[in-house]
C-alpha cells in the first residue's frame, strides 16, 4: 500500500503500530520500518549509533516537546508580527490629522484620565452588541483614591442589562487576584474573561464602531479610533489573542476525566512536558510552588510514575494532553 505524507498530528495506523512496537522492544530494523517512512521523517525513529541498519525510538516526551515548541514558535511569531504592526502604525496615527472636518472624527487624541473615562463611558452608553477589552494591569486606585473597579462596575452592568456581552483579556499572573474575582461575582449577564502570558497595552473595543488604544507610556494619553479599517484590525488582533487565551470566567464545572486527572493537573502536565520547572509552572498558573508540587505528586500517583523522567513519558502515553487541548 502506498504511504501518504502526513504530519505528526495525523500519524498513520502503520506508523503508530510500528512506533509502539519500537517503544516496547527498543529497536526496529530498517526493513521493518520501511512500511512507515513517516517515522524517520518525523524524527520518531533514528539510526542507532553502533548499527546504522537498526532504528531506535525517540522518547514520546522528547518528540512531543519538539512538536509543541515548534507550534509555540509559530504562535509567538504571530504575536511579534502584530506588535510590530502596532509599533509601526500607532505613531503614524498620532501624527496624522483627519483628512477633512466631520461630525464624528475618525481619530481623536484624548488627554487625561477624566477625558479618557468620559469618552469610554459615552461609547459604552450607545453600545448595542459587545465590549472587548485587554487589561494587562489591574489598578486598584486612581489619583482621587477611587477604585477603578467601582468606577467601571455601573457602566459594565448597564451594558450587560441591555443584552450586550463583555469579553476581557487579563495577564495570566492576575488570574487569582481578589479584585478580579470580586468583579465577576458582582457582574450579572454575559461577562467572559480569559488570560494570556503576554498581552499588548490596554485596548478597549466597543461594538465594531470605536476602539481606544494607548497614545503614550504614562496611560494619560489615548487615541479614540473610529476608522472602520483600523477598528477592524484591532478586532482581528483581539480575536486571535482570545482564541489563544485560557478561559477564566464563567467558571465551568468540569468533571474529572476517566483517569482521575483534574483540569488543573492536565494544565500542569502540559507545562511539565514543555520542560518548565516547578517554580515556572506555579507562576504561569497563578499558584504557589508548594501547591504545584502537591498537584504534581498526585498526578504521578494517578499515572503510576516513580520518577520525574517517567512521569513525562506516562503523560504523553496517557492521552491527558489531548483532553487539555479539547478543554481549551
Amino acid at each position: 500500500m502506498k504511504h501518504h505524507e502526513h504530519g505528526a498530528d495525523a500519524l498513520c495506523p502503520a506508523g503508530k503500530t510500528l512506533y509502539e512496537r519500537a517503544l516496547r522492544e527498543g529497536r526496529l530494523t530498517a526493513a521493518e520500518a520501511a512500511e512507515a517512512p513517516c517515522l524517520t521523517s518525523l524524527g520518531l525513529l533514528h539510526p542507532a549509533v553502533d548499527d546504522l541498519g537498526r532504528l531506535e525510538p525517540a522518547t514520546p516526551a522528547a518528540v512531543l516537546d519538539r512538536f509543541l515548541s515548534a507550534s509555540q514558535d509559530r504562535i509567538h511569531e504571530t504575536r511579534r508580527r502584530e506588535e510590530r504592526l502596532l509599533e509601526l502604525f500607532e505613531p503614524l496615527l498620532r501624527g496624522t490629522p483627519p483628512p477633512e472636518p466631520a461630525d464624528t472624527p475618525t481619530l481623536r487624541l484624548l488627554s487625561g484620565t477624566d477625558a479618557i473615562n468620559e469618552a469610554i463611558s459615552d461609547a459604552m452608553a450607545t453600545a448595542a452588541h459587545e465590549l472587548w477589552s485587554i487589561q494587562p494591569h489591574v489598578h486598584y486606585h486612581d489619583e482621587r483614591g477611587l477604585t477603578t473597579q467601582d468606577m467601571a462596575m455601573d457602566r459594565d452592568q448597564a451594558l450587560l442589562d441591555r443584552g450586550c456581552r463583555i469579553r476581557t483579556l487579563y495577564q495570566h499572573t492576575q488570574r487569582h487576584m481578589p479584585l478580579i474575582d470580586a468583579r465577576y461575582e458582582q457582574l450579572r449577564g454575559r461577562a467572559e474573561a480569559r488570560t494570556l502570558d503576554e498581552l499588548p497595552d490596554r485596548h478597549i473595543i466597543v461594538d465594531a464602531a470605536v476602539a481606544f488604544v494607548p497614545a503614550g507610556d504614562d496611560q494619560r494619553l489615548a487615541l479614540e479610533v473610529r476608522h472602520p479599517a483600523l477598528v477592524g484590525f484591532f478586532r482581528t488582533a483581539f480575536e486571535r489573542l482570545w482564541q489563544l487565551a485560557t478561559p477564566m470566567y464563567p467558571r465551568a464545572v468540569q468533571p474529572r476525566s476517566s483517569g482521575g486527572v483534574t483540569p488543573r493537573q492536565r494544565a500542569i502536565a502540559t507545562l511539565l512536558v514543555e520542560g518548565h520547572t516547578d517554580a515556572a509552572i506555579a507562576e504561569r498558573l497563578g499558584m504557589n510552588v508548594r501547591t504545584t508540587r502537591l498537584h504534581i505528586s498526585k498526578l504521578a500517583t494517578t499515572l503510576g510514575s516513580e520518577s520525574r523522567a517517567q512521569l513525562g513519558y506516562l503523560i504523553a502515553r496517557s492521552g491527558i494532553l489531548d483532553q487539555e487541548a479539547a478543554d481549551r
